[in-house]
C-alpha cells in the first residue's frame, strides 16, 4: 500500500503543481509585454498540461480507486470519496469544455498578436476565460485535497 499511496502523492504534486505554476508563467509573461515571448509560454502551457497535468489524473484517479477499494470506501455512496470524485470531474470537464480551446485560442491569438505588436481583442478573451475558469479549477482541486487529508464524512 506505502507504493500507491506514493504513486498517490506524486500524482497530485504533479497536477496540482502545474495548474499553479502554469497560471503564474503565463500572468509573468502577460505582464512582460514580449509578446514572442507571451507565444512561447502560451504553447508551453498546453505542453505542460499534456506532460504534467494529464500523467497526473492518470495517477491519481488509479491509486484513487485501488486506494479507496482496499479501505471499503464505497463510489456509490455519499462521502469524502465520492464528494471528491465528483468535484474532480467537474474540473476535468471544465478542463476540457472551456480551458482547453481557451488555451488553443491563447496560442494561435499570441501568435498572430507577436506579428501585429500588439494583443489582439480575441487573445484577451480567450486570456480573461481561462483566468476566470483556470482559478475555478485551481480552487476544486484544493477542495479535493483537504476532503482527502481531513476524510471529514
Amino acid at each position: 500500500m506505502g507504493i500507491l499511496i506514493f504513486l498517490h502523492v506524486v500524482g497530485a504534486m504533479m497536477f496540482l503543481g502545474n495548474i499553479v505554476t502554469a497560471a503564474f508563467w503565463k500572468l509573468k509573461a502577460e505582464r512582460g509585454g514580449d509578446l514572442p515571448h507571451l507565444h512561447r509560454v502560451t504553447r508551453n502551457v498546453m505542453l505542460a498540461d499534456y506532460i504534467f497535468t494529464l500523467p497526473g489524473i492518470v495517477l491519481l484517479l488509479a491509486t484513487g480507486h485501488i486506494l479507496a477499494a482496499q479501505r471499503g470506501y464505497p463510489l456509490t455512496e455519499w462521502n469524502w470519496v465520492s464528494a471528491s470524485e465528483g468535484l474532480f470531474a467537474l474540473s476535468g470537464l471544465i478542463w476540457l469544455l472551456v480551458l482547453l480551446p481557451a488555451q488553443r485560442a491563447m496560442i494561435r491569438e499570441s501568435s498572430l498578436s507577436a506579428s501585429a505588436g500588439s494583443l489582439t481583442p480575441s487573445y484577451r478573451k480567450a486570456s480573461r476565460l481561462w483566468d476566470s475558469f483556470g482559478t475555478l479549477v485551481t480552487i476544486i482541486p484544493l477542495v479535493v485535497l483537504y476532503l482527502m487529508l481531513n476524510k471529514p464524512f
